[in-house]
């Protein structure tokens, strides 16, 4: 008999797998769509649409990918498929970085693990190529399994020849401004890397120095000038002693007061006189005691003697000068330093510097003989250059004190090594000659940042910056299209440039590398003042990489049909503001007077859970595509968009899993509706909206508050907040734990066309329709999985859910009285029945809410127990009880509830108490109600 009545009920019926599998099955979704050629529908159906245009920030194309991409292309992604399904013309063009330093550096160590040590410029440029193409291919891959959406057939690439020619077409453009020039400037320099770096290539790092005071002996009109008796000196104190062979001067402030100490050990010695203290406490001086002050600005150009080389370094004022630390006399290395160097050419000092391209001193004549050949290179230890330096200056008695300190130094960011200052001749572009810096600083007032603290951030980076340097001594980039006569003069011009370039769109950079100077100029006009071609020798410096990423704004956005410029959106890691952000920023203001964006937008990093680094031995750094084998593409992509991205976003197994179980609900809830329609048709059983049945009235209307916020929280690019302060709460409370509870009764033992089951399979088709678009963002897999079945049962469906309009609330939705009700009886229930009931279980009075029954007794007065007296037929199945009685009593002052076990029997159908069972021909005993829903089974099967 059960067996018979089980048959009877409604139950869901759907092959939607309960379990998502989606390591095994999202592969073949993926297939599909591109089968379909899914992109090119998307943009075929929006293509009179509202333009939109995200330009990607090209990732570095020399791994795996690794969880910090997955969060950059996860939200590109989850950005454009809001806007595709808003009906957005939206091309998305994948781009590559490929030229620089990594590359070369693995490609370079392979070639010399082969044992050849003849490899030519060429041969190592077509090797890199070939290492970046491998990784390209392998990180497509892998951002396709993610489940990103792209027009991959017309990617940009940073090397392809077409790109490259506009690179250098901007290029020229620098050069006829006449703000790119060559100097001898100290740059930072990575000594194992043997190239110059730009500022987006420093990352600082605690570092461990030895500080020095150093005593400088004054001439003899000096001490006149001061009136000052011998021995007295100018004290400095450097954390770089390794550069004082190339100490040139000393500079003081000029408005600062100096003073000079009579010392029983140390002379006389000067020092500013708010730094006085401090000094003779590190200095161990005895007997300290000032015998006379002075503003620094007396002694301007009073000289003292280099402490080891027999040379002159002059006193010289400048204003860069504090008392926070040291002595208030600086020592000054126009060849080691910027402020250095600006003072130096104030003055006309020599910009000295004594170092070749390894970071050795070199045997000039004035470097001493047991330092030649010297490293300044800082590994871990204390250089072989510090310890020669120290070893003379100590016995010579200019060293008076010295102690070892941590503090922030500069690092380059591939060897992880500290850099050095060093001047020599490099390419330099002039951000201030003709106003482009504040044209930039400007610039930036237009631009829409998200978060707003971006823009304070670059907006500091492109007012500190120097000059930017942008050559670099490395074979696998973009060539530096200069030519050098024989006594190395430099021949630089726009027009020779752009011819160049015409040639470079045709046969690529490597054109540079396999012809000759004379067939590289040939039909090209040199400027008059240039040399014949023969008489040049083309340059071997290329251009920063942070041009080539730089300019894509120029070699994608402006020169593709189906793009336009500025585009409306970067989105890239915060570290972008020292680099795509600001080098994109400037190649735009200078060629083309604004930002290359609209709005700029910035994440943070992945860390552990702990806020710290993520590193490999602890497996938390595991390649991108370790995660997707262990969870998923759509768990990875949901982990990703439930975290505040505006900060650090932290990561860990036991994140990823507590992610996977919101997942799970949202896939149960999915499946449960889906089930739930299997008999539905819209078309011939939905319920006009007016006459639905109250609780999915009240469904509705959360759901038109649903789509409204979900749909602000996505326009703020705020996915986090779209996810889990709206969409989980609504799945797993609004839903789950309440509608599709209460639904269950109805859903499966009413007759199958019984207006109260059609009422709510009216509602749960909107719902499942509505929140499906509405997380396809989201889960991409997931929402088409269930898309698919919801129309045809089955894996796979030709109009995938990305092609659908993103949902719009119908006004008919909101039922704000209706609504309001149920969520005052669900409040009810929560705060005046739920204690009894829970009481009711643990005394094993009952075991279900099903078996109880409630009584509540109020006067009408009463507005809660009007509500109450209002809905009192609904109450049954709003509280999920078999009874439940409203009873009025006018002296009644408060509402009172009682709970005890249901009367009557249970119904073997439903599990329902009823005051009596009622016969039926073929199902025996059975609630009046269910009685007529056999009834009306059997007619409809007959």
């Amino acid at each position: 008999m059960a067996l018979d009545l089980k048959n009877t009920l409604n139950l869901p019926e759907t092959a939607f797998p309960m379990r998502g599998n989606l390591v095994e099955r999202e592969p073949a979704r993926i297939k599909h769509w591109e089968k379909l050629d899914l992109y090119g529908k998307i943009q075929a159906k929006n293509a009179a649409g509202p333009s939109f245009i995200l330009h990607d920030g090209p990732p570095f194309t020399n791994g795996d990918l690794h969880l910090g991409h997955a969060l950059n292309k996860t939200l590109k992604d989850t950005i454009l498929r809001f806007k595709w399904m808003q009906g957005y013309n939206a091309p998305y063009i994948p781009g590559w970085d490929s030229h620089g330093l990594p590359i070369e550096h693995k490609v370079s160590r392979e070639l010399q693990e082969t044992g050849r040590t003849d490899y030519t410029a060429l041969e190592v440029r077509e090797a890199c190529a070939k290492f970046a193409d491998k990784y390209r291919l392998s990180q497509r891959e892998q951002f396709k399994r993610l489940g990103v959406l792209a027009d991959w057939d017309n990617e940009y690439w940073t090397i392809h020849p077409d790109y490259e020619a506009t690179e250098l077409e901007t290029f020229a453009t620098f050069v006829e401004k006449g703000i790119v020039y060559r100097s001898k400037k100290p740059v930072y320099w990575s000594i194992p890397c043997a190239t110059a770096l730009a500022e987006a290539e420093i990352e600082y790092r605690d570092h461990k120095s030895v500080s020095i005071y150093v005593k400088l002996a004054l001439s003899a009109d000096a001490l006149k000038t001061l009136a000052l008796e011998e021995p007295a000196s100018v004290l400095i104190w450097t954390t770089t002693a390794w550069t004082l062979p190339a100490n040139m001067a000393v500079s003081v402030n000029p408005k600062i007061e100096y003073s000079a100490i009579k010392t029983s050990n140390q002379g006389t010695i000067i020092v500013a006189t708010a730094l006085r203290d401090a000094v003779i406490e590190a200095c161990a001086l005895e007997d300290a005691e000032t015998i006379n002050t002075f503003l620094g600005s007396v002694m301007e150009q009073l000289e003292a003697r280099h402490p080891f080389i027999d040379r002159p370094s002059p006193i010289l004022l400048a204003d860069y000068v504090t008392t926070e630390s040291g002595t208030g006399c600086v020592h000054t290395a126009p060849g080691h330093g910027q402020d250095d160097y600006i003072t130096g050419i104030n003055n006309g000092i020599e910009v000295y510097c004594p170092l070749d391209d390894n970071g050795c001193y070199i045997d000039d004549g004035q470097v001493p003989a047991e330092l030649v050949g010297l490293s300044v290179l800082e590994d871990g230890k204390i250089s072989d250059a510090n310890r020669g330096v120290l070893k003379i200056i100590g016995q010579n008695g200019s060293l008076i004190a010295k102690q070892t300190i941590t503090h922030s130094y500069p690092h380059c960011w591939r060897s992880k090594t500290p850099v050095i200052f060093r001047a020599m001749d490099q390419w330099f572009i002039a951000l201030d000659k003709c106003g482009d810096r504040q044209l930039a600083l400007d610039a930036l007032k237009d631009v829409n940042f998200i978060p707003a603290w971006g823009e304070k951030r670059i907006r500091a980076a492109v007012e500190n910056r120097p000059d930017w340097c942008i050559s670099r001594q490395r074979t696998w980039g973009v060539p530096i299209p200069a030519f050098y006569n024989v006594d190395g003069e430099a021949f630089i011009d726009a027009d020779v440039i752009r011819a160049i370039a015409k040639k470079v769109a045709v046969g690529g950079t490597n054109i540079w590398f396999e012809q000759t100077t004379v067939e590289l100029l040939e039909g090209i006009t040199l400027p008059e003042a240039w040399p014949a071609a023969d008489q040049l020798k083309s340059g071997t410096d290329t251009l920063d990489v942070w041009i080539d990423s730089g300019t894509s704004h120029r070699a994608v956005l402006q020169k593709r049909d189906n793009l336009s410029w500025p585009a409306d959106l970067y989105l890239e890691g915060s570290d972008q503001h020292r680099g795509w952000f600001q080098s994109s920023l400037w190649t735009s203001v200078i060629a083309d007077k604004a930002a290359p964006y609209k709005n700029l937008l910035t994440h943070g990093f992945v860390v552990k859970e702990d806020g710290t680094k993520l590193s490999k031995s602890d497996g938390a750094a595991r390649p991108l595509p370790e995660w997707i084998q262990s969870y998923g593409a759509d768990v990875v992509r949901l982990w990703i968009c439930s975290q505040d991205y505006r900060g650090d976003v932290p990561v860990s197994d036991k994140i990823v899993r507590n992610v996977s179980n919101n997942y799970r609900n949202m896939r149960n809830t999915l499946r449960f509706q889906i089930s739930n329609l299997f008999d539905f048709d819209a078309a011939t059983d939905a319920v006009p909206l007016a006459d639905l049945n109250a609780i999915d009235k009240w469904v509705l209307d959360e759901l038109a508050q649903l789509v409204r916020k979900v749909t602000e929280a996505y326009e703020a690019y705020e996915f986090h907040r779209a996810f889990k302060d709206i969409i989980d709460p609504f799945c797993a409370n609004v839903l789950s734990a309440t509608y599709h509870d209460i639904l269950k009764d109805r859903l499966y033992t009413c007759a199958p066309n019984d207006p109260l089951r059609r009422s709510s399979q009216t509602a749960i088709s909107i719902i499942f329709s509505v929140f499906t678009r509405l997380v396809a963002p989201l889960i991409p897999h997931t929402a088409d999985e269930a898309w698919s079945y919801a129309q045809n049962d089955s894996d796979f469906t030709d109009e995938p859910i990305a092609l659908s309009d993103w949902p719009y609330v119908d006004s008919a939705w909101d039922q704000p009285e209706v609504a309001s009700d149920i969520r005052a009886l669900r409040t009810f229930l929560s705060e005046n029945l739920n204690d009894g009931l829970e009481k009711l279980r643990q005394e094993k009075t009952i075991g279900q809410s099903l078996d109880a029954k409630a009584t509540i007794t109020g006067s009408l007065s009463d507005p809660e127990f009007a509500r109450l007296k209002q809905y009192e037929s609904e109450l049954p199945e709003l509280f999920i009880l078999s009874q439940v009685t409203a009873v009025e009593d006018a002296t009644a002052t408060e509402l009172t509830v009682e709970v005890a076990h249901a009367d009557g029997v249970r119904c073997p159908r439903s599990w329902r108490w009823v005051p009596a069972l009622v016969e039926t021909d073929t199902w025996g005993a059975v609630s009046p109600r269910c009685a007529e829903a056999l009834k009306q089974i059997s007619h409809t099967t007959k």
